[in-house]
């Protein structure tokens, strides 16, 4: 383990850092209080490797091509380091808590591996590499992440994510996260809330809240605290205007929290829920805790309360043992649900998880062939359901200039579709009634009411 250091003025001297990350969303967000602590210290970020003196990755390992592209940037820096040795070439997060020591043997110009639980020691751990010499290695999977927010770094000024709860303990037979994020460990509602005003103080106006299974959020605090009583507290703040959170697991979705869901003004409505397979046969292989039936119940059980809920999925195709009576299960599980939209992957091995001890009997031809049938099915879904939405008014927060039109303001409403619009800048940060009059699959269009 490192012994802490205290930072000198010498030490705090100009530096430059590239920062890449991979993956979900809490990885983004571990990326954000990374760049915020090592901005305290004098780094500038910059966005090429070429004038970086600190090189670092915030690595993925749900799948293995979140890897490889991760190996390969790296290979791509050999040539760099041998021109520069001095540059300090870092890999950060879920594959460094998983390869560890091995990323030295496969990558030796790599100078430090750094786990998911370690990254509030960044500062120092890349000071002891320039005093002391590379291959520094920390991934302590006890240590508890606890990092003072720069709250007025973050890419949007207008929205935030903030950790709630760390770790999962489901063990789902096809995931890595719990071996490499470690078991659950919650945050208490003050230390939230402290967080939360702060970012609103600052202008924050929507919040994201995170966690790898935050429907068990309150697991390790004292009493019976639940998500349903942390967004109640943060519904009674004064300033934020909208509250998600995400990712729901369907065995830990309580009906208690869609009824809490449906009396929070504040509280978006919509539900980020991974279904992963609609075969009852393969969910039980993948140790999800819960049958199609079930989930089929419970997103009725929503939309009765919240007619206007949005819903959004995960499925794997190829796992195991799929038959195509079990994917023709899921294509029907889509059709039936009709979500806003997928996220649709192939299956990949990942070492160490159950599953990786089954044969993998389904060929890449037809995992690729499964995967284009849903990704098509789900492109057909999310433009008929976006097609009843022209002529409606929706309200959009206004987060900026749209990536493919910057003479016009992009945003999301409450239900999370992505709204086009045409708009001056003094509406960026405001909530607006966008009149909608076009739409895509992915996207809709409208003008200001």
């Amino acid at each position: 383990m490192i012994n802490s250091i205290n930072f000198t003025d010498k030490d705090r001297q100009y530096k430059t850092v590239f920062f890449e990350t991979f993956g979900c969303q809490m990885n983004k967000l571990d990326a954000e209080l990374s760049l915020g602590l090592l901005q305290e210290e004098g780094y500038k970020i910059v966005d090429t490797v070429d004038g970086a003196d600190v090189i670092l990755f915030n690595t993925c390992s749900v799948r293995q091509h979140a890897e490889d592209k991760v190996y390969s940037h790296l290979g791509a820096l050999k040539a760099l380091k041998k021109k520069r040795p001095e540059v300090i070439v870092g890999v950060l997060g879920c594959m460094a808590q998983k390869d560890g020591e091995s990323i030295f043997k496969r990558m030796p110009h790599v100078d430090l591996v750094c786990g998911t639980r370690m990254f509030s020691r960044l500062p120092e751990l890349l000071l002891n590499i320039k005093n002391h010499g590379s291959h520094v290695i920390a991934i302590d999977e006890d240590h508890i992440v606890n990092v003072k927010r720069a709250v007025t770094y973050r890419p949007n000024f207008y929205q935030a994510f903030v950790t709630v709860i760390r770790g999962c303990d489901n063990f789902c037979s096809y995931c890595i996260v719990p071996y490499v994020r470690g078991r659950e460990i919650s945050r208490t509602i003050p230390d939230i809330k402290e967080e939360v005003q702060a970012l609103v103080s600052s202008g924050c106006k929507e919040i994201t809240l995170l966690g790898q299974n935050i429907n068990t959020y309150g697991k390790g605090l004292n009493g019976n605290i639940t998500l349903g009583d942390l967004l109640s507290d943060l519904n009674d703040l004064d300033g934020i205007e909208r509250i998600r959170f995400v990712t729901s697991h369907p065995a830990d979705m309580s009906r208690d929290l869609i009824r809490t869901m449906s009396r929070l003004e504040k509280v978006c409505k919509h539900l980020h829920i991974p279904a992963q397979s609609g075969s009852d046969l393969i969910l039980n292989k993948m140790k999800r805790g819960y049958t199609a039936g079930y989930y089929r119940d419970l997103i009725s059980y929503a939309r009765e309360l919240i007619p206007h809920i949005s819903v959004a999925s995960d499925f794997i195709v190829g796992f195991p043992g799929e038959t195509d009576e079990d994917f023709q299960e899921t294509v029907q599980l889509m059709e039936d649900i009709r979500f806003q939209n997928c996220f649709i992957f192939k299956y990949s091995p990942r070492t160490g998880t159950k599953a990786a001890e089954l044969e993998d009997d389904v060929t890449d031809e037809m995992k690729r062939a499964r995967n284009m049938r849903l990704l098509e099915l789900q492109k057909g879904i999310s433009l008929e359901e976006n097609k009843k939405l022209i002529g409606r008014v929706v309200e959009v927060l206004a987060e900026g200039a749209s990536k493919s039109d910057s003479n016009k303001l992009t945003g999301r409403t409450r239900q999370n579709h992505i709204v086009v619009f045409h708009g001056s800048r003094e509406f960026v940060g405001k909530l607006v009634n966008v009149l909608i009059h076009e739409v895509t699959d992915l996207t809709l269009y409208g003008t200001l009411t």
